[in-house]
């Protein structure tokens, strides 16, 4: 299984946000420290809080103006309902004053209008202060991911890095976006709302609020039954992920083994779980709004009898019955809201956390202050008393010494495990040497800067990297400012110029992301000319040819020899028949360089390079060469 996937049973990238009708709640990924990654949080919003206090002032005027609005109705009703009862009366000159009514009704679409602009701008601006903070912090993650040693990318699958950079930035973003000024206007909302009852009558208003403890024990309940469905949910969701990714990345292996029976009895079994455990958190969460409407019509009853009885007694007006109806309407909208937004913003501080432990990471050594530039390199390589290991206390090289001079071939060999690719990690410096000091021309890697380290090396690797361009692009990615002249002359030294006039758009044919609308060894052959064009002082190859036919191989064999030629040249081997004509072969085990002298010499020793050569030769094979 790649890194880069999900195992089985990991929850799905990315945090949950609550679904379905705002009376549904999942249970929100906490964070670990709250009140510590809200305030680094708001550190994001603090040079923005003139912007952000005038989205405050907005929001709330917009709220304002809304909620005025139900009892200023209210007087246009208390003055229809007062002519008409004055003219059923037959009060004589009794008429409906229509120029008060309309009056009332400008001054109502003035409000609503106001209201709508100021909630239009408050968005307005509310959408670019999100959007920065946001750019900051993308542009923070991207430059810190190019400062993490390649230690940390070996230790976290691709997908939980993804995650942090993508999914969890969205919904920080969303929540800034969205939730931030709807907290605000559920807020004012809600006081404004119980003091507009009061003003209107403080026993209707008393009289609802008693219905309130009702709404929230019923929605305790409901919601704790709901949670361990809702976690069974997103357990099963993210069992089935993996299990799909895992067949379908692997489904020629599947269909080879014959186990295609046994991938669908798992995933049955496990879609199976899903389905009970989503369509149970559903039901019992969607008991909510009914359970929610059936206490809130108990409170609109209430109100309906009482405040008629009022009417009736000539307490309060008609019209401002009407308008605590429309207000006992709105009054347990802004609560539901409110419990909502808390747990997205539960979310979201965890989404931040983790944005924040991935930029509080542990960073590369810094550079040399005064960084030294091989301006012509000639490819002298030392290792000196050399001392690494992955983990302190576990050192997996100790005292190496390595003199390799310009020009020469360097073979590796060993047994899978032996430290090959390590040696070669710590040549381009993508890991920190414990002890000792590795140079290039007598500089210490240590003192040069890594890009420029790293210029020096031309790669290739058995796992071929090809990215979603054309075939020109990707072999051209080898040196910047290159002709078309030159791009196709690395594919004919690579043998792969024959190949790619083959394809209906040649050197303009697209890969996908998988490149895999060509085959494994004109992958290879793309590597191989992308290395050629880069032109390297020093190239790593690790058993470059493992992925093209005999035939190709005899001729990148030769071209790789003309590219070698006054080069130095370190060639990871697994097949060790190719390695014959190296200037040194270094033969490692446990870390250590146990042997290293020419072919023949090692031969002579009749020690483990010579066990492990014979062993390819004569069908034991009991002995990996990588």
């Amino acid at each position: 299984m790649s890194e880069g996937r999900k195992h089985p049973g990991s929850r799905p990238a990315g945090p949950r946000h609550p679904g379905g009708h705002p009376g549904q709640m999942m249970p929100a990924e906490k964070a670990k420290d709250f009140k510590g990654s809200l305030k680094r949080l708001l550190g994001y919003l603090r040079p923005r809080r003139v912007t952000l206090a005038v989205i405050f002032l907005m929001a709330i005027l917009s709220t304002v103006f809304s909620i005025v609005s139900p009892k200023i109705l209210g007087k246009a009703t208390t003055k229809l309902f007062e002519g008409i009862m004055a003219k059923a009366k037959g009060v004589p000159g009794a008429s409906i004053d229509f120029h008060y009514i309309s009056e009332i009704l400008l001054i109502l679409i003035g409000l609503y209008l106001f209201s709508a602009l100021f909630s239009y701008f408050q968005q307005y601006l509310m959408a670019g202060v999100a959007q920065r903070v946001v750019y900051d912090m993308r542009d923070q993650i991207n430059s810190k991911l190019s400062r993490l040693p390649l230690k940390y990318f070996d230790s976290k699958t691709h997908g939980e890095i993804l995650s942090r950079a993508t999914n969890d930035v969205d919904n920080i973003s969303t929540t800034l976006q969205q939730s931030l000024t709807q907290l605000i206007t559920s807020v004012v909302t809600l006081v404004g709302v119980i003091v507009m009852m009061l003003t209107i009558s403080p026993w209707m208003t008393l009289i609802l609020i008693v219905t309130l403890p009702l709404s929230f024990i019923a929605i305790r309940m409901i919601a704790s039954r709901s949670q361990k469905h809702f976690m069974g949910q997103q357990r099963s969701l993210g069992q089935l992920n993996g299990h799909v990714e895992e067949m379908y990345t692997g489904h020629k292996i599947v269909k080879a083994f014959g186990r295609e029976d046994e991938s669908m009895a798992a995933f049955n079994e496990i879609n199976d779980k899903l389905y009970h455990s989503g369509w149970r958190a559903q039901f019992i969460s969607g008991i909510i709004m009914p359970m929610m409407s059936f206490i809130g019509n108990i409170g609109y009853v209430l109100v309906c009898v009482v405040g008629g009885i009022f009417v009736t007694n000539k307490t309060i007006t008609i019209g401002d019955v009407q308008a605590f109806i429309q207000y006992a309407r709105q009054f347990t909208q802004p609560i539901m809201q409110t419990a909502n937004i808390a747990n997205i913003i539960q979310s979201t501080i965890a989404s931040a956390e983790r944005v924040f432990e991935l930029l509080d990471e542990k960073e590369e050594v810094p550079e040399a202050l005064e960084p030294v530039v091989l301006e012509d390199p000639k490819g002298a390589v030392r290792f000196e008393h050399v001392k690494f290991g992955y983990k302190e206390d576990e050192p997996l090289i100790e005292d190496m010494n390595i003199n390799v001079q310009p020009g020469q071939t360097i073979a590796i060999v060993g047994p899978t495990g032996a430290g090959k690719t390590t040696l070669i990690n710590l040549l381009m410096r993508f890991y920190e040497l414990n002890d000792g000091a590795i140079t290039i021309d007598g500089v210490n890697i240590t003192e040069m800067k890594r890009s420029n380290l790293r210029s020096i090396f031309g790669m290739v690797l058995q796992d071929t990297w090809l990215f979603n361009g054309t075939i020109k692009e990707n072999i051209a990615y080898g040196r910047s400012g290159v002709t078309e002249e030159e791009v196709i002359q690395a594919a004919k030294a690579a043998h792969a110029d024959h190949f790619i006039r083959t394809l209906p758009d040649g050197y303009e044919t697209v890969l996908n992301e998988e490149a895999s609308n060509i085959s494994q060894g004109q992958k290879q052959l793309l590597t191989i000319a992308r290395a050629i064009l880069a032109d390297p002082s020093i190239l790593i190859l690790d058993e470059a040819t493992s992925s093209v036919d005999t035939r190709t191989e005899v001729y990148i064999q030769r071209a790789m020899n003309d590219l070698m030629k006054g080069r130095t040249s370190f060639v990871i081997a697994h097949r060790l028949s190719t390695i014959r004509d190296a200037d040194l072969i270094l033969v490692m085990n446990n870390g250590s360089v146990i042997e290293q002298g020419t072919h023949e010499e090692l031969l002579a020793e009749n020690g483990f390079y010579a066990d492990l050569y014979n062993s390819q030769f004569t069908g034991g094979g009991a002995q990996e060469a990588g």
